[in-house]
């Protein structure tokens, strides 16, 4: 019990904290809906003193006279046409102040998260569903500032309620205390009601953010899904996300429903006290027909927009809620620390790892490492592939190198500087990676290698394009670099939408270039030329690629380990070998065991030119037989020659 009611003053206390942090950020825009509202209060209140005062004064002597002016009937006309113009005056300001309000306040939070969430480092995006922070920046944010469209009203209601009782109590103090009987029995159900909607509403928010981790994660592996006929699967998964966000929401639901009623019959049970009251005392001469008419007015008035202050205590559990879950996100420290040095000027980078350990995190906090005293060193200009096993590290280092992740220990020097002594931006400016996973936007071929900065022209677009291979496919697009390309890049071949991703790193004119397994889907030839084409990206064209480009590449083709200088032997997160591929097919088991499991997959040419003999023999013996006068076919028996020779 003692937690509870501990539970239930905090619900109030920090939401009426959260209201406060909302009201400080937009207190122009609220104070003019808090004064439209007021407006509208005073006006209401007003409309029922005057109605006693037009019953008293007008319509009791109309009555026994038997007639009405004409004057009598204007004024009473004219000063209820002005009071009701007030009225709705204040209503409309109230509306559109208090929407601005609410609506500002949800931009601004939604860009907080989003400026927080590119911030943060990717370690701490490893530990947290995209799903669900996804509705942090939606549901919870929503959640967090609807509060703000009621609570304008309800402070006009206080405003009301202040005027309407002393206008109640001055009419008739004994049908005025009978009135105001009605607000100790609010205060209580509201009190109730916040006890068992918190935590209702607390599920409600947790399931609506499963359900958003699960919908993310069936629709970014939409192919897969379908390529492997589990949709029955995944509908089935978020079939059980969604009935259980259905059941929480189904008992707030049922909470709410019991509520409203009850708040809305409460001013009407009290109206009727008021009219059964002022029936007797009007009959016995201790009060007069206007008195009780303006009393049960006034409170059938506040009937209605007194809900409104339980509107808000109905929000404050979802305000509070939703303001845990945002301002949990926004009070994150991770980070990475910057230094204040520049990039070093020059040519191609020279990287130096010294020492290099990284650890990843489970679900429940443990640490792992994966990579364990790496010590590396890329002289400028040349080429490093990177190969081994598949949970070697390869990727991992990769990011170390162009510090998406900081190590658990050990340095990566480029130029001689330690990455984390470089300022803001300082190794966006040296090195750009191209990662595993080609991510291609829903925009066009243009903002799709920009990515919106102003800097590049579409000369450099087209410079990178070309280096990258693949400027001929975008010229036969549509509209060229006006081309929307579907999302993720629907409308483009595996090879392309790599070409297009190592365009977006090219155009920025890196001196360190890291690939990880980005040109898998590319022909060994033109991953050939694109990296023999990389020196005309350099400040100056003429330069070669050599003295312009370092590459770092993640390699499993032979064709492409076949381009580098030199060959890192990447097993169990340490570098087993390192030297050239002659080299390490020598000395290193390891090594031969897994480039030449990829020799007949890697292999394309061989494999065409074995088919292409095959249809020569073939050919030869057939016309040595049919004689210089039978024309033969020359595909004759072709597909059948060559699936039995990939068979073998």
């Amino acid at each position: 019990m003692v937690k509870r009611g501990k539970g239930r003053e905090g619900t109030l206390l920090r939401g009426l904290k959260v209201i406060g942090i909302g009201i400080r950020q937009e207190p122009a825009i609220f104070s003019i809906a808090v004064l439209a509202s007021a407006v509208y209060g005073t006006g209401t209140a007003g409309s029922g003193w005057l109605l006693g005062r037009i019953t008293d004064t007008t319509l009791e002597p109309a009555f026994a006279r038997g007639s009405i002016s004409g004057g009598d009937l204007t004024r009473t006309g004219l000063v209820l046409a002005a009071v009701a113009v007030l009225t709705a005056v204040g209503v409309v300001g109230r509306r559109v102040a208090a929407g601005l309000t609410s609506f500002r306040l949800m931009a601004r939070y939604r860009r907080l998260l989003t400026r927080q969430y590119l911030r943060l480092p990717l370690e701490w995006h490893h530990q947290h569903p995209a799903g669900m922070l996804l509705s942090n920046a939606n549901a919870d944010v929503e959640a967090t500032w609807q509060v703000f469209a009621p609570l304008p009203m309800a402070i006009g209601v206080i405003v009301m309620l202040v005027v309407a009782s002393v206008a109640m109590l001055l009419a008739d103090p004994v049908l005025g205390g009978v009135g105001l009987l009605v607000l100790p029995w609010v205060v209580v159900l509201n009190a109730v009601y916040q006890r068992y909607m918190s935590p209702a509403v607390t599920r409600a928010q947790a399931e609506r953010g499963e359900v958003s981790t699960v919908a993310h994660e069936s629709l970014e592996a939409a192919a897969v899904v379908k390529s492997l006929g589990r949709e029955a699967s995944e509908t089935s998964r978020f079939a059980v996300s969604a009935d259980r966000l259905r059941v929480a929401n189904v008992r707030a639901g049922r909470l709410r429903a019991a509520f409203d009623p009850l708040m809305e019959a409460i001013p009407t049970l009290g109206t009727l006290a008021v009219l059964a009251v002022g029936a007797w005392r009007v009959k016995n001469g201790h009060a007069n027909t206007g008195d009780v008419i303006q009393v049960g007015y006034l409170l059938s008035l506040v009937a209605f927009p007194l809900r409104s202050m339980g509107w808000v205590l109905g929000e404050l559990p979802r305000t509070v809620v939703g303001w845990e879950r945002t301002s949990a996100v926004l009070a994150e420290t991770a980070s990475m620390p910057y230094g204040t040095l520049p990039p070093a000027p020059g040519g191609a980078v020279g990287v130096k790892v010294e020492g290099l350990a990284y650890a990843y995190s489970d679900a429940e906090g443990e640490r792992y490492e994966v990579l364990h005293d790496i010590d590396l060193e890329v002289t400028p200009g040349r080429t490093l592939a990177l190969v081994g096993p598949t949970g070697s590290g390869k990727s991992t280092l990769a990011t170390l190198l162009v510090r998406l992740v900081d190590p658990a220990r050990g340095t990566v020097r480029l130029n001689g500087t330690d990455v984390r002594d470089l300022r803001p931006g300082g190794v966006a400016e040296l090195a750009s990676l191209v990662p595993q996973g080609t991510f291609v936007f829903n925009d066009t071929v243009r903002d799709n290698v920009t990515l919106g900065d102003a800097r590049f022209s579409d000369e450099d677009v087209w410079r990178a394009l070309g280096v990258a291979r693949a400027d001929g496919f975008v010229g036969h697009l549509p509209h060229g670099l006006d081309t929307v390309i579907g999302e993720r890049g629907a409308d483009l071949s595996g090879g392309q939408r790599q070409r297009l991703a190592l365009a977006r790193a090219l155009v920025r004119r890196p001196r360190l270039l890291v690939l990880d397994d980005a040109t898998s889907a590319i022909d060994p030839r033109i991953e050939a030329e694109i990296l023999a084409g990389l020196g005309s990206l350099a400040e100056d064209p003429s330069a070669e690629a050599s003295a312009s480009v370092t590459v770092v590449v993640i390699a499993y083709r032979r064709a492409t380990i076949a381009l580098a200088d030199e060959v890192a032997y990447l097993e169990n997160g340490r570098i087993a070998d390192r030297g050239t591929h002659a080299e390490l097919l020598e000395r290193s088991a390891g090594y031969r065991r897994l480039v030449t499991a990829y020799d007949h997959d890697d292999e394309p040419e061989d494999l065409e030119a074995e088919a292409e003999a095959l249809v020569d023999r073939e050919l030869a013996d057939e016309a040595a037989q049919a004689g210089p006068a039978e024309e033969l076919d020359p595909d004759a028996g072709f597909d059948e020659d060559l699936t039995e020779m990939t068979r073998r």
